[in-house]
């Protein structure tokens, strides 16, 4: 993307009445956002949704002025810029109608995986939420997933800790520009994150975390990845606003199941009762549902076998049925062994970690 048309792009944003789907339509139509500004209003009548009072908002300076000072903003401190025509732009927020043009981000984001997952949940983060989201990223971790979410208290900096301690990148999307820490106590986090992962945000420098910036920012991390998952949430909140952008984007929405009586799992409760969520217990859950299989990390060695393994009656059983009949697919095994599929799943990941299983593609499964 040239300095040419980012100054146009981000003008484009800042006139009245563009949002980012009439900034998609205009950019799509016109060629290039600086085209747009040169087009003749005849041309630009034809795209739905634009009026004589967007063409004449276009004509403003202060657009141009307010485009300039942000484009010295992200200049004079390296952000990179995403625009949403470029392979470098998320590939799952390309699909979204409603995704912004431009993201501004900053560390060492590398989108190669496709695995991606956003974590969301309260602020007011229980023991058992904690415990479970960081035993829920150990046991994802040998699937080397990007781990993603908003940086805000409780939840997202569980999950950004959690992520960073077991070497996957993670990426804090935030609800204001780059030239702030909210919350400011989270700033000793920052360097540690960008290291392996980073920020992003729609936002500029001059906006703040007002509060209709969260409920915006949550489309980006509904959008951005293959699953949404819930960790705790009381019947109203942020994280389940999420949740409902990412069943509108027609994306798998996981929530962990709580005790009726507590009041932050009242939110994961009636997701899961009202089929708007998979019910989520463990990993083995989320990767047997997402069909995901098994990839060990390029800087971790292999998983060998180990040495004087102890499998379980339920392990011993699957694996002497392996080793007499050869690989098998996931759903044989259940039927064969007397197994749900469910818990088939949880026993299989068991059994992969300590090295006597490996998965193939499509399900299939042999011993080691």
């Amino acid at each position: 993307m040239t300095d040419t048309e980012l100054v146009h792009a981000l003008a484009l944003v800042k006139a009245d009445g563009v949002g980012d789907i009439i900034a998609k339509k205009l950019i799509n139509h016109c060629g290039s956002a600086e085209n747009v500004f040169t087009a003749k209003p005849s041309f630009l009548k034809r795209i739905d949704g634009v009026g004589e009072v967007l063409i004449k908002n276009l004509k403003s300076k202060t657009i141009f002025q307010k485009a300039t000072s942000e484009f010295q903003f992200i200049k004079e401190n390296n952000i990179n810029v995403v625009y949403f025509l470029e392979e470098d732009y998320p590939e799952r927020l390309k699909h979204c109608i409603d995704g912004p043009i431009l993201l501004f981000a900053t560390g060492n984001i590398n989108w190669n995986t496709r695995k991606v997952i956003s974590i969301v949940g309260t602020r007011q983060i229980t023991s058992y939420g904690a415990e479970f989201c960081k035993k829920l990223i150990e046991d994802l971790a040998p699937l080397n997933p990007i781990i993603v979410s908003g940086f805000a208290y409780g939840v997202d900096i569980v999950a950004h800790q959690a992520a960073m301690d077991f070497g996957l990148q993670t990426i804090g999307v935030l609800a204001h520009g780059m030239n702030q820490v909210y919350p400011k106590t989270h700033k000793k986090y920052i360097v540690k994150m960008e290291k392996n992962g980073g920020f992003l945000t729609e936002f500029w420098s001059t906006s703040n975390p007002e509060k209709e910036n969260f409920v915006k920012r949550n489309r980006i991390v509904a959008g951005i990845s293959e699953a949404t998952i819930v960790i705790e949430s009381a019947d109203k909140g942020g994280s389940l606003i999420t949740a409902t952008m990412a069943n509108d984007y027609n994306r798998d929405v996981f929530a962990v199941p709580g005790r009726v009586s507590d009041k932050l799992s009242q939110g994961c409760n009636n997701l899961i009762k009202t089929q708007r969520a998979h019910l989520l217990t463990s990993a083995a859950d989320l990767i047997y549902i997402l069909n995901w299989e098994l990839e060990t990390k390029a800087t971790t060695p292999p998983v060998q076998k180990q040495l004087f393994v102890t499998l379980d009656y339920e392990e011993e059983k699957i694996y002497n049925y392996l080793q007499k009949n050869g690989k098998q697919l996931l759903d044989i095994i259940a039927l064969e062994c007397d197994f749900p599929v469910y818990k088939l799943s949880s026993i299989l990941l068991n059994m992969e970690l300590k090295g006597v299983i490996r998965p193939l593609p499509g399900k299939w499964f042999e011993a080691i």
